[in-house]
């Protein structure tokens, strides 16, 4: 098992922003290094089949990495030779291993029987996993959910890591089936951290620093990965670190998320983009910073409902900046009973066991 890269604070249990396709893209991932970066990144799963190559857009968060934090290379596919072939074509790269996605729940992924489609099969999961760590000359890491529609094959999926001796997993404890909307068992994280060598990563509705501290406490992992609530509030890597260092955590007002929603704006603008594609690629941001706005999801409502620019930056500065809301607090939790849409859905806030406090 190879060690990996120092965090930014050594010592300190390490973050890592959860790979999000069409979503922790380049843009993204340097909005978040200016708020703060996690100790590692995970690119988009760059797709491999027989005739695929290295998407450029995937690639750029690699080459032009101005984080200054190690990127991992999220690879998605079944086919061996396909795999490899991919393996190889990255070498010349700077990455800083190569990820296996084994938990994509997108119906149109795993449909394909890869992604978290693969967990219906343990015999092909454990060719993939052993051709990939003899191929990767690096770190080789996996990012897994429990099964596919139940846990029926999670003892032998965590064999057959331990077999291969990957150097890290990332474990979202849900299903395939149950997406974003079920309870998050973190028992099966305690489990794979008791079972396994490698350091293990807890990810699933790690929502806030409080939520982070109990996971660690309850699983013993290594360290944490963070996806929605990231977008939700980008600063939540810095707090870990003040939190682990027992500094004053910072605590951004309604003013400070109106600056990183104009920083959303920048970063995710592109030569020859029409208004309306650009607001469409900005709300899907906003669904998730809109769960801790207001309780009522009054901002929700009417952010999806703007149709141009200056119609969605006024409803931004009415409930962000205007009427004394910018020194306002901007929750720790996201506000219980919102969900994120389209396309995404957030669960309601669910407790840990409770042992977990």
């Amino acid at each position: 098992m190879k060690a990996l890269p120092d965090p930014i604070i050594p010592g300190l249990p390490p973050s890592a922003l959860a790979p999000m396709q069409d979503v922790t893209n380049k843009p993204f991932m340097d909005v978040v290094a200016r708020h703060g970066p996690p100790d590692y990144f995970f690119t988009e799963f760059f797709r491999v089949h027989s005739s695929s190559t290295l998407e450029k857009s995937v690639l750029l968060s690699i080459t032009d990495n101005r984080t200054e934090r190690p990127v991992f290379a999220q690879l998605i596919g079944e086919n061996l030779s396909d795999l490899a072939r991919t393996v190889d074509a990255l070498k010349p790269f700077p990455i800083a291993g190569i990820d296996l996605n084994l938990g994509c729940p997108a119906p149109k992924v795993y449909r394909k029987n890869v992604g978290g489609g693969l967990l219906r099969d343990p015999t092909a999961i454990d060719r993939i996993v052993g051709m990939l760590r003899e191929k990767v000359d690096g770190l080789f890491t996996v990012k897994m959910r429990t099964g596919f529609e139940d846990t029926r094959h999670f003892d032998d999926l965590i064999s057959i890591l331990r077999r291969h001796d990957v150097d890290l997993l990332s474990l979202h404890a849900r299903t395939v089936k149950d997406s974003y909307r079920s309870r998050v068992d973190y028992t099966y994280i305690r489990e794979a951290v008791d079972r396994l060598a490698c350091p293990v990563l807890a990810n699933g509705n790690i929502t806030s620093v409080t939520k982070a501290r109990k996971v660690l406490d309850y699983t013993g992992c290594h360290g944490v990965m963070i996806g929605r609530s990231a977008i939700r509030n980008p600063w939540i890597f810095t707090q870990l670190r003040q939190y682990w260092r027992g500094q004053e955590l910072f605590k951004p007002t309604l003013q400070d998320v109106r600056g990183y929603i104009d920083d959303l704006h920048r970063a995710t603008w592109s030569e020859g983009i029409p208004e309306k594609a650009h607001l469409g690629r900005l709300k899907k941001f906003l669904n998730f910073i809109g769960l801790g706005v207001d309780e009522e999801g009054r901002f929700l409502y009417q952010m999806r409902r703007a149709h141009a620019s200056p119609e969605f930056f006024g409803i931004c500065d009415a409930f962000l900046v205007e009427g004394g809301n910018a020194e306002k607090p901007f929750p720790e939790e996201p506000y219980d009973g919102l969900v994120a849409r389209p396309n995404c859905e957030v669960p309601k806030i669910v407790d840990l066991p409770a042992c977990c406090g």
